[in-house]
């Protein structure tokens, strides 16, 4: 093979090119995302519509079959699946695989835009949204305090906490669980509206008339200019109360004459406790190519900061981390990396019998495995449980063809030969078998990539970082090791009183 005799003749180039494949190999590393598994989600759309007071049947009946009617013309649609609930109706719209999920966010929406005029015109604007699983929080701080509301903790949170974590590197979103608006609970009392003869519809009409917010202008002269200011919004419970519903008989008819007014949460359908103690939670979100290790740790090193900047009596408390997870599944498999290399290389060992020749197919594991995450990371994959586990089993593969190449070489010492001609001689006899041994293992695995469905997506990765592996072990057969068999292997002289060979190094 003619690449194999120039890395013997040139054994400087055939070392700079396998300490490149390192190189490479370990910049790739540094910035390949870390995941638990491969990125296999389905395009799935989401249909949010919320119509303010409406009856489940309504929901159903009004909104969601008219969307669910538009939607169904969209092409690639897998499964329609429509939830409608009291003034809440969510349509999921599941497509084929090979279905773009920006594409098909996009058609969602104009399908949808289609059918507006249709729609009831008191619902609020429908979104349309991409589910992804990345879209769930990484890392989730929990917030409680003896002395501070829940309003007044959510208050702090949305002030000083939400704008921290989201500088974290790495943070796509930062949303809060359990939180509690601020707002003005009123209360009215139906015999009291019967009495005045009024509606609920009546005391809507009047707050939305008497809390509004106007631009006031501004007063102009010749020569000065003043800007007005109206303050127009009701911000205290008692300026609620005197708003006039509706006059009777001479006399206003004022909220507070038919209602209770107080400040409280603008919803308390769901709450987070911790321990048993009531709490506010933040969920901080990654980005879909953010490492979550990096994420969690970020967090984690911000915390004394936000502690610092909390009020007296708010406390925090990390009340669940996944990438703890994901960490101990990613050591584990190093673990087993290096278990796997331990194992193969005292395998080596035994049956060579010499520690000077084993080292040489020893060598091409960690290059090869290294050069293997260049290739990975100009696919696009990550750093997964898979992919992990294709190098794993890519350990005893890739020192298969430095073992060939080695032990022809080394035959031809032990008949008497110089250990450059050798090299030069083993590798060439046995240089197209290593490339048809490399292209058959990748032949073999490779096709996995192409397996239609979820699991040809849940293996595309492992096949292809395992058939990348191969490739990288056939380079390195075929220049590091023929080099460094013509450096390190030679035979010397039997001494005298011994018997069989005696193997030695010798440089030329």
């Amino acid at each position: 093979m003619r690449l194999a005799e120039i890395s013997v003749r040139r054994p400087v180039l055939a070392t700079v090119l396998s300490l490149l494949i390192l190189l490479i190999g370990l910049v790739s590393f540094n910035r390949l995302a870390v995941r638990e598994y491969p990125k296999i989600d389905e395009p799935v759309v989401t249909v949010s519509v919320r119509y303010a007071g409406a009856s489940a049947e309504v929901v159903e009946s009004q909104v969601a079959k008219t969307l669910e009617d538009s939607i169904a013309g969209i092409d690639a649609v897998d499964v329609i699946t429509s939830i409608s609930r009291a003034e809440q109706a969510q349509i999921s719209v599941r497509f084929r695989l090979e279905k773009d999920a920006d594409a098909a966010a996009a058609e969602v929406r104009d399908r949808t835009s289609r059918v507006r005029n249709r729609l009831p015109q008191a619902i609020d604007e429908p979104v349309i949204a991409k589910v992804e699983s990345d879209a769930f929080p990484v890392i989730w701080l929990a917030f409680s305090s003896d002395t501070m509301s829940p309003l007044q903790i959510n208050e702090v949170l949305n002030r000083v906490a939400k704008p921290q974590l989201q500088t974290v590197t790495g943070a796509a979103d930062v949303r809060i669980f359990g939180e509690r608006k601020y707002a003005m609970r009123v209360w009215l009392d139906p015999d009291r509206l019967a009495a005045y003869k009024l509606t609920t519809q009546d005391a809507e009409d009047a707050i939305r008339r008497s809390n509004i917010e106007v631009p006031a202008g501004r007063i102009e002269s010749t020569t000065r200019e003043f800007s007005v200011t109206s303050q127009t919004e009701l911000v205290r419970p008692e300026q609620f109360a005197n708003i006039v519903i509706k006059t009777v008989n001479g006399s206003p008819v004022r909220l507070r004459d038919v209602a209770r007014i107080q400040e409280g949460p603008a919803e308390e359908r769901s709450s987070v406790r911790l321990n048993g103690r009531s709490a506010i939670s933040i969920g901080v979100i990654r980005q879909a190519t953010a490492n979550p290790l990096v994420l969690s740790k970020g967090v984690r090193d911000m915390l004394p900061k936000l502690k610092a900047d909390l009020p007296p009596g708010l406390t925090v408390d990390i009340a669940n981390d996944n990438s703890v997870f994901i960490e101990r599944s990613v050591q584990n498999v190093y673990k087993t990396i290096l278990e796997a290399v331990s194992l193969v290389a005292l395998v080596i060992f035994v049956f060579l019998r010499t520690l000077r020749a084993s080292i040489i197919p020893i060598i091409t594991i960690p290059i090869s495995l290294i050069g293997t995450f260049a290739m990975m990371a100009l696919a696009g994959f990550t750093i997964n449980t898979l992919t992990l586990l294709a190098l794993v089993l890519a350990i005893g593969l890739v020192v298969d063809d430095a073992i060939v190449v080695l032990e022809n070489i080394f035959r031809h010492i032990e008949e008497g030969m110089e250990p450059f001609s050798a090299a030069i001689k083993g590798t060439r006899e046995v240089g197209f078998a290593v490339v048809s041994m490399t292209l058959t293992l990748v032949a073999v695995y490779a096709p996995l990539a192409f397996t239609p469905g979820r699991t040809g997506r849940l293996f595309v990765e492992f096949a292809l970082a395992l058939a990348g592996a191969v490739l990288v072990s056939g380079v390195v057969a075929l220049t590091l090791s023929p080099m460094l068999s013509s450096s390190c292997c030679g035979t010397t002289p039997i001494p005298a009183g011994s018997t069989g060979s005696w193997n030695a190094c010798s440089v030329p």
